[in-house]
């Protein structure tokens, strides 16, 4: 073999770390992306336009005027149509299957903006050791992302006129924890690609404390925006009036209540927050303490941010743009926050080398 030809294939077979963080960074902003259009799916009543699952034939949409009727028969066969928009016209239904139709095509960009690099990164044996089995993790999650997504859909196809809040929460939680891992995955490889020695870095007991207040306050945001919770009062601090909000219902039991009741579950939303905004602002803190202000800054303008925008969309009455910007920012906060806990994994992995 000539030396061009060996020069060739170990160049196939060298690790590229920092050309696989900068895809898993550009990936992340597509997540981020998606689950700004998931939110305007929800705000817009846009979820249930669609009432087939086709991976491939569904990357198109109607084309002609005979397919658009068919499409919207088949709406008009839902409780929701039938109970909500009962003489809906085909222009508004077109206007709600844009949204939902646009949200599945970017799950799909997603997917394949995971698979196809991953897929030629492999062949050109470019990925570290102890990488590939994460990076084919992070792939296979956006294939159950997607299954989830139809799960829930269905849910609202035969006997309610919504979907579960049970099932948009996983469908939520599943994608932000797609986007932690993308971001920790690219840090990681990032931190390799400046010194070939570097140790993945490890989740620390205070970070597990705050990713679990945070998670908390994730799901019961889900949860509001499954049962359009943000109507039931427009008014900060009290609601209507009050700090425990009159209407909630316990006659189911206390954890009925918790789960399903909209008045309790908005409370517990807007008041845990200030929970996990300390919890964060506590790590923050710690950071910058370890000389990581960058992350620390970081953290403290986001929760901030996200904050303003929490009250903001209570006071305006759930202002759809106001709303979007709102789940933005909360899937900012989860980048910011991975970015910010793997910074302090990484002293930890040091401090036990």
């Amino acid at each position: 073999m000539s030396d061009a030809s060996l020069t060739a294939a170990a160049a196939r077979r060298t690790p590229r770390p920092a050309a696989l963080a900068r895809w898993l960074w550009a990936v992340a902003v597509l997540v981020i992306i998606v689950v700004a259009v998931g939110g305007i799916t929800r705000l817009t009543e846009s979820g249930l336009s669609i009432t087939e699952w086709r991976p491939v034939s569904g990357v198109l949409p109607p084309t002609n005027e005979a397919d658009w009727i068919a499409e919207f028969e088949k709406y008009k066969q839902i409780p929701e149509y039938k109970e909500i928009n009962l003489g809906m016209t085909l222009e508004g239904f077109k206007a709600i299957f844009f949204w939902e139709w646009l949200h599945r095509i970017l799950g799909r960009v997603v997917g394949m903006a995971l698979l196809l690099p991953l897929a030629w990164f492999a062949w050109r044996r470019a990925i570290p050791a102890g990488y590939g089995w994460r990076l084919f993790a992070l792939a296979a999650l956006v294939g159950l992302q997607g299954a989830i997504g139809w799960w829930m859909v269905a849910s609202g196809l035969e006997y309610r006129t919504d979907v579960s809040h049970f099932r948009l929460a996983a469908h939520l939680l599943t994608a932000l924890f797609l986007l932690g891992g993308l971001v920790w995955t690219a840090r990681d490889l990032g931190e390799l690609a400046r010194d070939e020695g570097a140790r993945p870095a490890r989740l620390t007991g205070a970070a597990i404390g705050a990713i679990a207040i945070l998670f908390v306050q994730l799901l019961l945001g889900a949860w509001v925006a499954g049962l359009n919770a943000g109507q039931v009062a427009n008014t900060w601090p009290a609601m209507n009036d009050h700090f425990v909000p009159e209407g909630i219902d316990w006659s189911g039991g206390a954890w009925m209540a918790l789960t399903n009741d909209p008045f309790l579950i908005h409370f517990l939303h807007r008041w845990w927050s200030w929970v996990a905004a300390l919890a964060l602002l506590l790590l923050a803190r710690a950071l910058a303490k370890r000389g990581a202000r960058h992350e620390a800054g970081l953290m403290v303008v986001t929760v901030a941010a996200q904050m303003l925008l929490g009250i903001l969309t209570v006071v305006t009455g759930v202002s759809m743009w106001i709303a979007v910007l709102h789940q933005v920012v909360g899937a900012i906060l989860v980048a910011v926050t991975a970015a910010a806990v793997h910074r302090q994994g990484l002293k930890s992995a040091s401090a036990n080398c």
